[in-house]
């Protein structure tokens, strides 16, 4: 193995992390605006300042390296921020929203620096290890915070809604949860195909049995309570899953992206079930709530086989690669 060879596989992460961290930064300045909840624009205000502290140490990192941030990764990462800033704040129920989509980020980022740290480990790299470590525990303290703030986030998503229309939200809650599957079946079945690692495809592959049975179980509430998925939504997320299908397939490094991609979609997706059990609990819709919390046990046990299996994606990523 060439240490070089190594090397150039951490100035890629590291170059992939900082465009995440300007893609964060966009976001922390985004999201306090739009919040609608104190205490949620209080934590992405926080985030804010750790997020310009993790952008410097990875340039640091990448300096140590001999490289520089990559122009185009930035500018996509950037791009993508504002776009999410837009999408949030177009929603009616924009703080649900905003903090779905921040939870989920923020374990994307806290895989990210795990598998970074995995790889500078193997390198000896003991700078870059302590680095990643720190900032690793920063996204998955920010993570805790947000899900903190779930009641909150529900709170203010349902403020202005007429306690006679609040049912009506929770059906938009169960058909914005059927979307979120059927995008995630899509990717399990291509990520399946596509992992390069067998215990990763092998979970992947368990898991898009459960979330068949999850889109039943969400069917038949919805049909019990007279209404319908959204075929809209539907596809549309469906037709996002082929497209990221298409991105990783095209990566390099395919099993460990995939792999720290698919962490942050079940954290996605927990969320997602956090906030439609507590507008259930509200409308009292007992079975809606057994459905969630059941559906939310899977979906932490699928999040945390995926990081159990990082060892073995990087073991596969470095093979192929650097040749380990």
């Amino acid at each position: 193995m060439s240490p070089n060879s190594l090397d150039e596989q951490l100035v890629k992460y590291l170059t992939d992390a900082h465009s995440i961290e300007e893609q964060a930064l966009v976001q922390m300045k985004a999201a306090p605006k739009i919040a609608g909840d104190g205490q949620l624009a209080a934590i992405f205000e926080q985030h804010r300042t750790e997020t310009e502290e993790h952008e410097r140490l990875v340039d640091e990192q990448l300096e140590a390296h001999g490289a520089k941030p990559s122009k185009l990764k930035d500018i996509v990462g950037k791009l993508t921020g504002h776009g999410f800033g837009m999408f949030a704040a177009s929603n009616p129920d924009t703080p649900g929203k905003l903090a779905a989509h921040a939870y989920s980020y923020e374990h994307m980022e806290e895989a990210a620096y795990d598998i970074i740290a995995r790889i500078a480990e193997r390198a000896g790299d003991t700078p870059l290890v302590q680095v990643a470590r720190r900032i690793e525990a920063e996204e998955r303290t920010m993570g805790d915070r947000v899900a903190a703030c779930f009641d909150a986030a529900v709170e203010a998503s349902l403020r202005d809604v007429p306690r006679d229309d609040v049912g009506k939200q929770l059906d938009k809650y169960l058909a914005d949860a059927h979307a979120i599957e059927g995008q995630s079946l899509q990717l399990l079945d291509k990520g399946a195909k596509i992992a390069g690692a067998q215990q990763l495809a092998a979970a992947f592959e368990e898991h898009r049995i459960q979330t068949e049975e999850h889109l039943r179980l969400l069917e038949a509430r919805l049909e019990a309570r007279g209404a319908a998925a959204s075929s809209l939504k539907d596809a549309a997320l469906k037709l996002g899953a082929l497209n990221w299908g298409g991105f990783f397939a095209a990566q390099p490094d395919t099993p460990a992206k995939l792999s720290a991609f698919a962490f942050a979609v079940e954290h996605l997706e927990v969320a997602a079930y956090e906030l439609l059990r507590r507008v259930a609990e509200r409308v009292g819709d007992t079975e809606t709530v057994e459905v969630a919390q059941r559906i939310l046990v899977q979906e932490h046990e699928a999040a945390d086989k995926v990081r159990g299996l990082f060892d073995e994606v990087i073991d596969v990523t470095l093979a192929e690669h650097v040749g380990v």
